[in-house]
């Protein structure tokens, strides 16, 4: 029997206005960047222009540490509902290779800057990080650690899925100085695992979560997706429930992405989608649950205890976001290691292969990154006013300033909302309303200028709602 958290007997949530939600309801980037993938420049950084972004950023802001990001693609089996860049594969030979380019390169960041430098934080990302044994994770992350500094504010972190993730990896990690464990759940009902391909039992679950604490893990974050295939505004309630009853730290209530152009795995789902409107029912109705339990709103799409730093964070207005997602630490130097991964040096952009062999024989010769972006003065600006817009719902700027047109055009394009009650505009601010809230990206949108000056023709991005 799940938990009664006010809402079990009594499904009914306060109307939506559709109208908004199908006015809005369009294609638009998630904003882990300014300028959108789409948008970078079509003929990268040579590779010696982003070497010295890298040292130049390094060298201005070396005091407050850099971020890693690792990128570990591999997965068993394939979820049909996810857009990250994976591998899917049984044969864990390709382990040892992997992490051997790993190490290359990050041997060529640590030469490039010089000196080890301050690690703030590192975060396994994936596909599965937990597909890696134990003994080849600690010779991945003890290389790493030891080639750097670290200290007590160093967050380690990592992505998991429950069932391939074992007492020894926990353990494992923890004695690497992992703290945070974020466990991708999506969903917990039977049918809508089986359509997506995402099976893991509630006990499943209960057993790692307990073992994590156990063992001396901090906090604990679950991925949930709304929209998926199958789902209802009963199953979604359930599912939040069951979420309740082991009680993470954090929550991450992701819209589900429907990108099948790039995810042709995607087009299995689409007879069983539901509607928009309902999509938007889910979503109230999962956010109010989760606000009845004392989960307070973080930027977008994030719930998190008082008790967790990223609550604590967001309301001392130091919620920062990054490629990673929503973060406590705000570095300018971000490096991305693995296929596909993002780095960031704030004033540039640069991603490595996606295919694993063009990666690892990438790294053989020199830096990975085969595409990327060199920010522009007005760039800049734009990116600093949408962060604020993510972070902290507002974003204010000197009417003097040099990107004044384009951001008044912004603001033309932002009336709408206004007399929409979405908004609040004044003399060169923005203010997002809390009915504004879920239409945060398309607030952003309206300052996007590379996306105005250049609409796509095709399909780019999923829906914003």
């Amino acid at each position: 029997m799940t938990a009664d958290y006010g809402l079990k007997n009594n499904r009914t949530i306060e109307p939506l206005n559709q109208e908004l939600i199908r006015k809005y309801n369009v294609p638009g980037p998630r904003y882990t960047s300014y300028p959108t993938v789409p948008y970078w420049d079509e003929t990268p950084p040579s590779k010696a222009i982003w070497r010295t972004q890298v040292q130049q950023t390094y060298q201005k802001t070396r005091q407050r540490g850099i971020s890693l990001y690792i990128h570990l693609p591999f997965c068993e089996s394939l979820c049909t509902y996810c857009g990250c860049t994976t591998r899917i594969t049984v044969n864990h030979r390709v382990e040892a290779p992997y992490i051997e380019a790993l190490l290359r390169e990050w041997k060529q960041y640590r030469d490039l800057l010089g000196e080890p430098p301050l690690i703030r934080e590192l975060h396994l990302g994936g596909g599965t990080p937990t597909f890696f044994s134990p003994l080849n994770l600690r010779k991945l992350i003890l290389s790493i650690l030891q080639s750097g500094q670290v200290d007590e504010k160093t967050e380690l972190s990592l992505e998991a899925h429950p069932n391939s993730t074992s007492a020894q990896h926990l353990q494992t990690l923890y004695d690497l100085g992992f703290r945070r464990l974020s466990l991708g759940i999506q969903d917990f009902g039977p049918e809508v695992q089986q359509i997506i391909n995402r099976r893991q039992t509630y006990q499943q679950v209960e057993q790692v979560v307990t073992l994590a604490r156990h063992i001396g893990f901090t906090s604990v974050n679950f991925d949930l997706i709304y929209g998926l295939p199958k789902q209802t505004i009963e199953t979604v309630q359930d599912t939040i429930e069951k979420t309740l009853q082991i009680q993470p730290d954090r929550i991450a209530f992701y819209s589900y992405a429907h990108v099948p152009w790039m995810k042709p795995a995607q087009r299995s789902l689409e007879p069983y989608l539901p509607s928009s409107d309902v999509k938007r029912q889910l979503y109230e109705q999962g956010k109010q649950t989760l606000q009845t339990a004392n989960y307070r709103e973080i930027g977008m799409d994030h719930f998190a205890l008082d008790t967790d730093a990223l609550s604590q964070a967001s309301q001392a207005g130091r919620l920062h976001r990054n490629f990673m997602g929503y973060t406590t630490q705000a570095t300018r130097l971000l490096i991305g290691l693995g296929a596909s991964a993002i780095s960031d040096t704030w004033t540039a952009f640069g991603q490595n292969a996606k295919i694993v062999e063009a990666y690892i024989a990438s790294t053989k010769e020199s830096l990975a990154v085969q595409r990327g972006h060199v920010l522009t003065d007005e760039d800049l600006q734009l990116r600093e006013h949408i962060l604020n817009l993510m972070c902290r719902g507002r974003t204010q700027w000197n009417r003097q300033c040099a990107e004044q047109e384009v951001l008044q055009q912004g603001v033309q394009r932002l009336l709408e909302m206004e007399r929409d009650g979405l908004v609040k505009l004044g003399e060169g601010t923005i203010l997002v309303l809390p009915e504004g809230k879920p239409f945060v990206r398309n607030v952003c949108m309206s300052l996007d200028a590379r996306l105005w000056r250049r609409r796509p023709e095709t399909n780019l991005f999923s829906s914003t709602i």
